[in-house]
């Protein structure tokens, strides 16, 4: 590990909370591809700025859905740098509704993402890994994994999922030097979020004891944390990010 940079893979890594993870790791000398469904042109100029901030970085176009295409991209990344040391499933889309009015397409295509996603990027980095005797996954869950939210019970469920995913993978794993964690954000200040009315938005944030919503770098921040050397001893645990509204 000592003779080149690490590499990451970040998916949904375009914008938000995965771009800012993108941005941080890569602050670190660690170098990042980033993965997204956005489109060519939106991925170059993610790419382009972290290039411009001095960052190794590549850009890939596809979607976390299809197994074949995350498995060629991480070939591609071991063919080009060596490895992939760290992956982090950020991608993520909602779908929201009642349930007794959601849709089974909408149940389906927030699970597929959500979780079936972060199976598909795990199993296509993990035997490097291991073979490697290193690495490092984190898995971005959500608060509502936790506590649940009216009209996401289709989000609520994947992300609750990722955090059974996440402590069972880490039993497997740990002993082959491979660490899973996840982080689990509360309300941030997003693309997504600012696409809320202001009183939907005053309703959330009054649920937040700090009275405020989270930064895309401060959940970074964390991913950054628990990458790193000094958390080698982290194994299996979630990491709230969310102002106070979950306390374990």
């Amino acid at each position: 590990m000592k003779d080149r940079p690490r590499v990451a893979l970040v998916t949904g890594g375009v914008r938000g909370i995965g771009f800012a993870i993108a941005r941080t790791l890569g602050s670190r000398d660690i170098r990042v591809a980033i993965l997204d469904v956005a489109s060519v042109e939106d991925v170059e100029n993610a790419v382009n700025n972290l290039i411009e901030d001095g960052i190794e970085a590549k850009g890939y176009v596809a979607s976390v859905t299809d197994m074949d295409k995350v498995s060629g991209v991480v070939e591609d990344l071991v063919s080009h740098w060596g490895a992939v040391d760290i992956l982090v499933n950020n991608a993520g889309i909602t779908r929201d509704a009642l349930f007794l009015r959601m849709k089974d397409e909408s149940w389906n295509k927030v699970l597929n993402v959500n979780l079936q996603g972060a199976y598909h990027c795990a199993k296509s980095v993990l035997k490097h890994m291991v073979k490697k005797r290193f690495g490092r996954i984190i898995n971005i869950s959500s608060v509502v994994g936790v506590t649940g939210n009216p009209g996401q019970t289709n989000y609520a469920t994947a992300k609750a999922a990722v955090l059974g995913f996440t402590r069972s993978l880490a039993r497997e794993v740990a002993g082959r030097g491979v660490t899973v964690n996840a982080v689990a954000p509360g309300f941030i200040d997003t693309d997504m979020t600012r696409e809320l009315s202001e009183e939907v938005r005053k309703t959330w944030i009054d649920q937040v004891p700090m009275r405020r919503m989270g930064s895309p770098q401060e959940v970074a921040e964390t991913v950054a944390f628990l990458v790193s050397d000094s958390a080698g001893y982290i194994t299996g645990q979630t990491i709230h990010v969310n102002g106070g509204m979950f306390m374990a």
